[in-house]
């Protein structure tokens, strides 16, 4: 039997953001987008037309039942992932799934299983980090030029206070700045220290026109070795998107950090011997995550990020969640590879 060299995706809901993945996903080198399917066959129709996609399913058991589709993009908010990365696994998919893929570790860690068990790729889309600069970031910060990291900080704002009618604003588990942008700098932070939070301290303004989710989070979360990221999200605020890593003679300063604009997608680096712009080559990281996932599912190659990434991170959501709700310092709880 010849090995399969095209991943046939089908999309699962009608989000928005559909629009910038999708297109990216049917441009990737060995992707092909199938099929999409949403709760009616109108919309299905609808969004397929729009994004040129070959069959539409007017329910996502239907796509789940698709011979044709090998992976799934799981688009639907965050309150309905879990339920259906497990009956997309069941079903034998592949998942690539929006960040963040889960509200609770403990969620997170049973639909990792749940993936291994079944045979399939289960992936979280952070898409940010797939653009070429973030190597090119690691490197740097891997090879001393900013010497020892002392520090993290991260801003992810926009302004989205008058569109009351998002899904975001529901008030469902995994509303709020927390889970929508904060996700990113955690994510971030965490990739570049590669080490795992211990605590954090988080204060949130809360909007009970927006079904009581913080809409702006400024958190402290503290790595070992007493190195701490300083965070701000917030979805009723100027738009900012940046990234900035402190080290002991030098700092790291990245604009547009999880965006990824083209013609914004630059790294300064002020370092002892002076200050420096490395200018990278635009790259849709949508696309570039699309395709690492398909050699993944089509060859074996490796993820960009560890199965049980999700696990850590919503470990460390779910902490900051719960600080801004108690006003108190909270330890993250980590739960482990392998552990039940």
């Amino acid at each position: 039997m010849t090995a399969a060299t095209v991943l046939r995706w089908g999309v699962l809901g009608t989000a928005g953001i559909n629009h910038d993945v999708v297109p990216a996903i049917a441009a990737g080198e060995g992707c092909e987008v199938v099929a999409i399917a949403s709760r009616t066959s109108e919309r299905a129709r609808q969004e397929a037309d729009a994004l040129g996609i070959p069959r539409a399913h007017g329910s996502y058991e239907a796509l789940l039942a698709d011979p044709e589709v090998d992976a799934v993009y799981l688009s639907l908010p965050n309150f309905l992932h879990r339920e259906w990365v497990l009956a997309a696994v069941a079903a034998g998919k592949h998942v690539l799934c929006e960040k963040p893929m889960a509200i609770t570790a403990a969620d997170a860690r049973q639909m990792v299983d749940a993936a291994r068990s079944a045979g399939v790729l289960l992936a979280e889309a952070f898409m940010y980090e797939h653009h070429p600069r973030y190597d090119l970031l690691h490197a740097i910060v891997r090879d001393g030029e900013i010497g020892e990291v002392r520090g993290v900080s991260g801003t992810f704002t926009f302004d989205a206070s008058d569109e009351t009618g998002l899904t975001a604003f529901a008030g469902h588990p995994g509303s709020g700045a927390v889970y929508d942008v904060g996700c990113y700098v955690v994510h971030a932070a965490r990739r570049l220290l590669g080490t795992e939070p211990i605590a954090v301290t988080a204060a949130s303004q809360v909007s009970v026109a927006h079904g009581d989710i913080d809409m702006m989070t400024s958190a402290l979360v503290e790595f070992p070795g007493d190195i701490s990221l300083l965070m701000q999200c917030g979805m009723w605020t100027a738009d900012e998107d940046s990234l900035r890593i402190l080290g002991s003679s030098g700092r790291i300063d990245m604009p547009s950090a999880f965006f990824c604009v083209q013609g914004h997608v630059s790294v300064v680096v002020h370092s002892e011997s002076g200050v420096r712009t490395e200018a990278v080559p635009d790259a849709t990281h949508y696309k570039v995550q699309a395709e690492r996932f398909a050699a993944a599912a089509l060859d074996g190659s490796p993820l960009r990020y560890p199965d049980d990434d999700p696990v850590l991170g919503a470990a460390v959501l779910e902490a900051l969640t719960r600080s801004w709700k108690t006003h108190e310092r909270v330890l993250v709880e980590p739960i482990r590879a392998g552990a039940r």
